[in-house]
């Protein structure tokens, strides 16, 4: 891989991976070091990038991948043992709120990312890859590696839960 390839991929998309990645971390330290991670894979991997799919669905596969990693590590850290982290059932929770200098965010915004915190970890994914990263279902089955039904299936579901979360928001904020 050559210098203006990389420039080219770093120049283009690293702010959409870095925001990938900070809607999943929630610490803008944390997401620096994974995307730094990210780019560090495609250095090692470019050779073989086959051309199947856009360079930006490679580079948030590489993400998704570099981000389930940590999980995983984190999960392993925290049980203090070598309990499997399980991608399909657990929930990616992280109790550090997102900065306000990288999201200038209002309180609807804040409402669906703490619900968004209840979902499971494939539809917390799926919603940040479909409207955060306004990824089509194509992209974010060709980066999951999922078909495409199953993409449209768990943001059905992601989005029916969703909506039942905030409308318990509301109704306890109409009690008050």
């Amino acid at each position: 891989m050559n210098d203006s390839v990389f420039h080219r991929l770093y120049d283009a998309y690293h702010q959409d991976v870095f925001q990938f990645l900070i809607y999943l971390v929630k610490n803008r330290t944390l997401a620096e070091d994974l995307a730094h991670e990210v780019y560090v894979r495609v250095l090692r991997s470019y050779d073989k990038f086959a051309g199947n799919s856009s360079e930006k669905t490679w580079l948030f596969a590489i993400a998704k991948n570099v981000a389930i990693d940590h999980f995983r590590k984190q999960a392993v850290r925290q049980k203090h043992s070598l309990d499997f982290f399980d991608w399909e059932t657990e929930q990616l929770h992280s109790t550090t709120p997102l900065p306000e200098d990288v999201l200038q965010v209002n309180d609807e915004f804040m409402q669906v990312q703490s619900a968004l915190e209840h979902c499971t970890g494939d539809q917390k994914m799926v919603i940040i890859m479909r409207y955060f990263q306004e990824l089509s279902i194509a992209e974010t089955a060709q980066i999951l590696d999922w078909t495409e039904a199953k993409v449209k299936t768990t943001q059905h579901r992601a989005i029916k839960f969703l909506k039942q979360q905030l409308q318990q928001v509301r109704e306890r904020e109409a009690k008050r």
